[in-house]
């Protein structure tokens, strides 16, 4: 798997389709972007229908954890900046967001955040329609989200990296370095061509992250 080299920033590797087994091809570019620093896109797609995208965060930085209070609309404009390795939190909602097989890297801000939370526990909660306990919570988180949405706010958004890639951008967020145990703790993520899922944490949508309801 020698790398062919492109130009100073970009490369390709040969491996093999885990689907069709046929020769594919994977383009690796690096770049610099604004909060992550430098990052390396890989992607590649095979003539069978498999296909694969990703940025892996080159940089590493101080454990961080951030934190912000939702209390209004202003504060959906918060900035998001979420690695790959990083792990979201809504507490009051019983919510996490760990890095999965193949988690992505995005920049967004609080409402595009909960949007997309809110899709994932749309479909989570069909899934358990049969049982009414769950299908009761998931609504009641549902309606909770909602009201965030309306700007109610009443919930805390809380972002933690071992690897410090990610962060709330606000004036009224607060950051701080975790401790050794606390980073060791969390999930960083990595790069893989298979997703793994789980009954207790399903994989509900596109980017491989897990998602909890606790």
């Amino acid at each position: 798997m020698n790398p062919s080299l492109n130009n100073g920033k970009g490369f390709e590797t040969r491996s093999s389709c885990p689907l069709c087994h046929g020769d594919l091809i994977i383009h690796w570019q690096e770049d610099e972007i604004p909060y992550f620093g430098a990052v390396m896109y890989i992607s590649t797609r095979c003539s069978c229908g498999f296909r694969f995208a990703d940025t892996m965060i080159l940089s590493q930085k101080d454990p961080v954890r951030c934190k912000l209070s939702v209390e209004n609309l202003e504060d959906l404009n918060a900035r998001v900046i979420r690695s790959t390795s990083g792990t979201i939190r809504v507490p009051e909602l019983g919510i996490v967001v760990e890095p999965g097989s193949i988690s992505d890297s995005y920049v967004t801000n609080i409402e595009g955040l909960l949007t997309r939370i809110r899709d994932v526990v749309i479909t989570a909660t069909k899934w358990c329609k049969e049982e009414p306990e769950k299908y009761a919570v998931g609504n009641s988180i549902l309606a909770r989200i909602n009201d965030v949405l309306e700007g109610l706010g009443g919930i805390s958004i809380i972002i933690e990296d071992p690897l410090g890639n990610s962060a709330i951008i606000s004036d009224k967020a607060v950051c701080e370095t975790l401790s050794p145990e606390e980073a060791a703790g969390l999930k960083t993520g990595m790069i893989v061509f298979d997703v793994d899922t789980s009954s207790l944490k399903a994989d509900t949508s596109e980017d491989g992250q897990s998602y909890e309801l606790q």
